[in-house]
């Protein structure tokens, strides 16, 4: 029996597979990724210093910004980046610089803290576990309902969501004053 031979490497199917390797692998190094530069914010080698957290909190959010391409989100990805990634990682900079944020100290491990940290540790695992389970049960996803470009989402954001979307404004103004009151100094 003679060995089958692989397709040439500009045939469609080709391409094809070739083009879904790719993806899913840049999904998984996305994924990965996110996930480490997620846990070193929590659990930075240097972890006392506040700095360290938001610049591995920068990395987290570009490689969110890398899965949002994956999706076809490209509207959603440049979002990631400029406003979060951007102007947010700065604002909470000047918020430690503001605040003279020292190197944290030292607190001592009790038995009772590190035996309630993996009992909730062991919750969220198992709450992810059981709904990934469920969600690998179910049929196919739908095709979204809004496509990644912004007349579309525009529409859907001013038309069904202005309620919440006006309640967000409000409370960012509420906390814009909140900043303003904490940062004036008083006059003599």
């Amino acid at each position: 029996m003679a060995a089958r031979r692989a397709p040439p490497a500009n045939c469609p199917a080709a391409q094809s597979l070739n083009l879904e390797l790719m993806q899913e692998f840049l999904f998984y190094f996305f994924a990965i990724l996110t996930l480490v530069f997620g846990l070193l914010v929590v659990a930075s080698p240097s972890r006392r210093n506040p700095a360290a957290s938001v610049f591995f909190l920068v990395l987290t959010l570009v490689c969110l910004a890398g899965l949002f391409v994956l999706l076809h989100a490209f509207f959603l990805a440049a979002v990631q980046i400029i406003v979060y990634a951007g102007a947010v990682m700065v604002l909470f900079l000047f918020v430690i610089m503001f605040l003279n944020v020292q190197q944290e100290s030292h607190r001592p491990r009790t038995g009772t803290r590190m035996a309630l940290s993996v009992l909730i540790a062991g919750a969220i695992v198992a709450l992810l576990s059981r709904a990934l389970g469920a969600a690998s049960a179910s049929p196919a996803f739908p095709q979204p309902a809004v496509e990644g470009g912004t007349g579309p989402l525009g529409t859907v954001l001013f038309t069904e969501y202005v309620l919440p979307f006006e309640v967000i404004s409000v409370l960012i103004l509420v906390a814009i004053i909140g900043v303003v009151c904490l940062g004036k100094k008083e006059l003599k």
